[in-house]
């Protein structure tokens, strides 16, 4: 996934530090990402929702809001206000590079965020929000210790996820004079609202006025027991799924012709996590799975192996084939299903013998149905003309180049 960092002005011309995540292939919408109050462009939440989203073919500009993370400027000096004009100032400047934000997406306070841009903004087709609260204030629960030393002294000192913050006089008043229901029902966007029952931060009655507030079409996801900073790898790709999945069911994004020379479209492979080995696997512009090593091997399980994913071509082609035999031929083929699994064996085993360890491929094949014996012996052999089992069987040469582009702009 290419990767552009650059920065932009926000609402009072402070540099703010962004990151555009783009598609290895073509273009096909784009996105803004506001990350939760206090947090930044950079938690893992927002990475995998990013990497999700641009191996679709979206590109998503994130970015720090003023004064936290690499943002420069005071965070004792914004609102709630002000981050909604910094969002503002995130769509210039991905407009700026020729793309025009359709959808966004918001979590907690940012979510809350893009609840009041979506309906200032031209173009927003679709909102999404994780673990948002409907009432902007809901937030002052994190310091209200503090609240009487920030009314005395005009800004105070408070420990927010243990790092001191500095929250002023007008962030509260603004933040507390803040009313998102009218912003959700004037916007014409979907709405996809994400939140954890258990979600001790923003409790999920939040959710349920969002979602009473938007008009149609709107959905509600529970990500039943996500942390509110969706830590946990597999709730941040579940979000990633279902955000990836719902969106481009109402952004009208365009579909791709196969490339010449590849009638089934291009496989293409992009690393998800580089700390570990998750990938991102797409067929064309409308397939998408997960390949991963399992936990003992240094991944994290979330996907089927590389050898995984070809048993798997294995069997479908041995059971499609199959299929397409007993249908041409009108024989009672209830069902049909393979078992496969895969191996490093000593060739002397195998006979014919060959030298050295060769990969063998263990299928077993159950066929369902009131099939006569001879039958059930000819879908056997029909089996091995399966164009997968004969491309294993012979021998492949694979070519390899390396490419120049878009690679190369990954900073």
């Amino acid at each position: 996934m290419p990767t552009e960092r650059f920065t932009f002005q926000g609402h009072n011309g402070a540099e703010l530090a962004a990151r555009l995540d783009l598609p290895d292939g073509p273009l096909l919408g784009a996105a803004l990402f506001a990350h939760c109050f206090t947090c930044g462009k950079d938690i893992p939440a927002a990475r995998r929702i990013a990497s999700r989203l641009a191996a679709g073919g979206i590109a998503v500009l994130r970015f720090d809001f003023t004064g936290l993370g690499h943002s420069a400027g005071e965070f004792g000096n914004t609102t709630f206000s002000s981050n909604v004009a910094d969002l503002h100032a995130a769509r210039g400047a991905l407009m700026a590079r020729g793309m025009t934000p359709t959808l966004l997406i918001g979590h907690s306070l940012g979510g809350a965020a893009v609840l009041k841009a979506g309906a200032e903004m031209e173009g927003i087709k679709a909102i999404a929000t994780i673990g948002a609260p409907f009432d902007p204030g809901h937030v002052t629960h994190n310091f209200a210790g503090a609240l009487e030393d920030i009314k005395a002294n005009g800004k105070a000192e408070v420990n927010l996820g243990g790092r001191p913050i500095t929250i002023g006089q007008a962030f509260v008043e603004d933040v507390c004079g803040e009313s998102l229901g009218a912003a959700i029902r004037a916007t014409k966007a979907a709405h996809l609202v994400l939140h954890a029952p258990t979600d001790s931060i923003v409790g999920i009655e939040n959710a349920e006025a969002i979602f009473k507030a938007a008009r149609h079409p709107k959905s509600f996801v529970t990500l039943d027991t996500a942390d509110h900073l969706v830590t946990n790898g597999d709730d941040a790709e579940y979000a990633a799924e279902v955000i990836a999945a719902w969106a481009t069911r109402y952004l009208e994004l365009p579909k791709l012709a196969a490339p010449i020379g590849a009638p089934e479209g291009v496989v293409r492979v992009a690393e998800a996590d580089p700390a570990g080995f998750l990938q991102d696997v797409t067929h064309g512009p409308t397939h998408h799975v997960l390949a991963d090593e399992p936990i003992a091997y240094g991944g994290t399980n979330r996907g089927m192996s590389p050898y995984g994913f070809l048993s798997a071509g294995l069997g479908a082609c041995t059971s499609m084939t199959i299929r397409m035999y007993a249908r041409r031929k009108g024989w009672p083929l209830d069902h049909v299903y393979v078992d496969v699994t895969h191996d490093k064996v000593h060739g002397q085993d195998l006979e014919p013998t060959v030298a050295g360890k060769v990969d063998q491929f263990m299928r077993h094949i159950y066929l369902e149905g009131a099939l006569g014996a001879e039958q059930r012996q000819r879908l056997l052999e029909i089996a091995d003309k399966c164009p997968v089992h004969r491309s294993l069987e012979a021998s492949s040469v694979v070519k390899t180049k390396l490419m120049e582009g878009q690679a190369a702009r990954v900073a």
